[in-house]
Parts: structure tokens; sequence; C-alpha cells
């Protein structure tokens, strides 16, 4: 996967919000925020951000693929930790901004390279993060 994918552009507002095409709005950066839920249980388990190819190879493979912004490349969910995200179902919100994926994770069933099954593993408390795995 070479090229850089192209998605359409939704047409009008209608097509946006109720038409049956995924058109993407990727920022101004070239990427489009995806939050990853437990397919089982409804845990969100992290946030990360997808460019083009990132969710073209998501939609090919049915494995979650994420654009890491601090390595600046295209990262596979897992690959190396054996965290695999199969993708059990994917949505979009109204304005096709944001992609939300249920997904069955692979290995020990945790999401965080912190070691945590999520990513959301502290609560604030008095202005203070207390970890609440």
């Amino acid at each position: 996967m070479s090229a850089t994918p192209t998605f359409p552009t939704a047409p009008d507002k209608q097509a946006l919000e109720r038409g049956a095409v995924l058109a993407p709005r990727f920022d101004a950066d070239g990427l489009i925020a995806a939050v990853a839920t437990d397919a089982a249980t409804g845990e969100v388990l992290m946030f990360a951000w997808m460019n083009a190819q990132a969710l073209q190879a998501t939609l090919d493979t049915g494995i979650a693929h994420y654009w890491s912004r601090s390595r600046q490349e295209l990262w596979k969910k897992g690959e190396t930790s054996g965290q695999l995200q199969t993708v059990v179902e994917m949505r979009v919100d109204c304005d096709q901004d944001c992609v939300l994926m249920k997904v069955q994770v692979g290995g020990d069933g945790g999401a965080c390279h912190v070691g945590f099954r999520s990513c959301f593993y502290r609560v604030v408390e008095d202005g203070a993060l207390v970890e609440r795995p």
C-alpha cells in the first residue's frame, strides 16, 4: 500500500450525514479521531489517530491500524505486543470526523502500552491523577 488511499468527499450535508458512502473528514493534518472499545463489554480501550492509509488498512484487513504522530508512521496495533485489535464493527459519527471501532483484543486483552487493559486507567480526583485500572 504505497499510494495514499483516496476517500470520496461528500457532495453535500445530506450525503455526509445520512448517505451510505464512507466519506471521512480528515483534519488539516490528514488525521481522523479513532476510538476503540471492547466489543463484548463496551469499555473504552483507547483513543488514537488514523490517516487515510491507516483507515484503509483497517478496512482491508479487519485489524485496527493507526497513525503514530510521535513516530510519524503507520502503526498496526498489537503487531509487537500480540494485542491485535480485530474489528467487529466500525462506525462513524454524524459528520464523519470520528471513527468508533468495537474490537476484540488478542494477547492478554490489554490495549495500553503502559500495561493496562484500557488507556483510561487514571481518575482525576481533587486535581490529582489516581490509578484505577
